[in-house]
């Protein structure tokens, strides 16, 4: 303790020497330069022609001073942020200094900060700052080069440039990080972030995981509400348990980047089959329908409603002819909300009257974005469409849906039964709606009976 309390006063008396070296200079040179001003003023009649001179070393003297005073003021500012582990705060306040040796050192420690928070464009922006110095300091230029490399290999939240990798001793580079989850690949790109292939190592386990980054998205005021009502929703999906329900493991942040761990699905979204020349089977959508309905029967009975029933979130796996229902409550995060981007979480084209104008929704919504996507599973088209947003939601709210009989060939042959039921789930009101997912399930089994072929 005696030893850290010296340390901190031979700095504190290191500093000093130097402002007071600093500032005696710069004293000392202003009286030179005043005097040279009183001595020429008597001696010689044209002393105006050194006035110029005289003033600009005067502003000279001053602008030293201040200049003194102000680097030295800015580099312990950045050395007390550092003890607070505040080296983004630390760097913002040391790029206002000129390029000088004694920084180099400082700079150097904040880099390496970056590297261990796994903040690579943070770190390469201040060794680049470095190298304009001295490209040679401490291998500078070889950390940017390896570091660029990896930037281009992995990268999370790109919208928030921060990147989660290690560099090695030996200089080769280890699979990103994320939380406890090791980051394989890219698997694709969401409305909100990006789903990438992990690994969590301590059990060998590979899954799926959903980045958001909630801090690019939202405004700051209601950024602290949109997270802990992420972390809420992400936490109630995560007690889900059903076959056709897919299931998260974890849920976690790191640096202002949300992720969901979850189940790795070896399959495909919906979207596909929804082409008019890429139907499936009748027989085989409502087979999948009703294994959607059973599955949001099970949530509903949780008191947990989807709210973005769609073909992008229902998985097929090909393997066993069966699906899983993605994103539970995702869309919840933002309910009427509007992101920085603009977007609101949903996709309008599925959503129920009650949805789309705001008001307390329940299962029964659920259930009106289903009647959608079985509509246009087996048409090839959606039911209700319009030329803005404000016609497709007015459509939604107001206008009856086509007749679905007629709108592919031979269906009223399949199920003849299939028209009752879309009218009935895709009542305007609630209430003359599928009150649950086991009803329609029911009605959907019945077509199964019926179907020729």
């Amino acid at each position: 303790m005696t030893k850290k309390l010296f340390k901190i006063r031979e700095q504190q008396i290191n500093w000093w020497y130097g402002y007071l070296a600093g500032t005696a200079s710069s004293l000392a040179l202003l009286w030179l330069t005043l005097n040279l001003v009183k001595f020429y003023s008597i001696t010689h009649l044209n002393w105006i022609n050194i006035i110029v001179p005289a003033l600009f070393l005067l502003s000279a003297s001053i602008y030293f001073i201040l200049y003194l005073t102000t680097r030295d003021k800015r580099i312990a500012q950045a050395k007390t942020l550092m003890k607070a582990a505040k080296y983004d705060d630390a760097w913002k306040l040391l790029q206002q200094c000129s390029k000088q040796k004694k920084l180099m050192p400082i700079l150097h420690k904040i880099a390496v900060a970056f590297e261990k928070t796994k903040q690579l464009d943070k770190a390469i922006s201040v060794y680049e700052f470095i190298a304009e110095y001295d490209p040679d300091y401490k291998n500078v230029r070889e950390k940017i080069k390896q570091h660029k490399a990896m930037q281009e290999t992995v990268m999370f939240g790109a919208a928030t440039g921060s990147t989660n990798v290690r560099i090695l001793e030996d200089g080769s580079v280890e699979k990103p990080m994320l939380g406890r989850y090791q980051i394989e690949k890219e698997l694709g790109k969401g409305a909100m972030g990006i789903v990438y292939l992990g690994k969590d190592p301590k059990i060998n386990r590979v899954v799926a995981i959903k980045t958001m980054a909630l801090s690019q998205e939202f405004e700051e005021d209601e950024l602290d509400e949109v997270k802990q009502r992420f972390f809420r929703e992400a936490e109630t999906a995560g007690r889900l348990t059903h076959p056709n329900i897919v299931t998260v493991y974890d849920v976690g942040e790191e640096h202002d980047l949300a992720y969901i761990s979850m189940e790795f699905l070896d399959g495909h979204d919906l979207i596909r089959y929804t082409k008019p020349d890429k139907l499936l089977p009748v027989k085989t959508v409502i087979q999948l329908v009703i294994l959607a309905a059973e599955a949001l029967n099970y949530a509903h009975q949780q008191k947990v409603v989807h709210r973005d029933i769609k073909p992008a979130n229902v998985m097929l796996i090909p393997s066993s002819s069966t699906i899983k229902l993605t994103d539970f409550g995702i869309a919840r995060i933002t309910d009427s909300s509007k992101t920085k981007t603009g977007m609101v979480l949903g996709t309008p084209s599925y959503m129920s009257p009650e949805q789309l104008v705001g008001k307390h929704i329940d299962g029964r919504s659920d259930l009106f974005s289903v009647g959608v996507m079985l509509f246009q599973l087996l048409t090839g088209r959606l039911p209700f469409k319009g030329d803005s947003m404000a016609s497709l939601m007015f459509g939604i709210a107001n206008e009856p849906h086509p007749e679905i009989i007629g709108l592919r060939k031979g269906l009223e042959r399949a199920i003849p039964e299939i028209s009752v039921i879309i009218d009935k789930v895709l009542e305007k009101t609630p209430e003359k709606r599928y009150q649950t997912g086991e009803e329609l399930a029911k009605d959907l089994r019945n077509c199964l009976k019926n179907i020729k072929k």
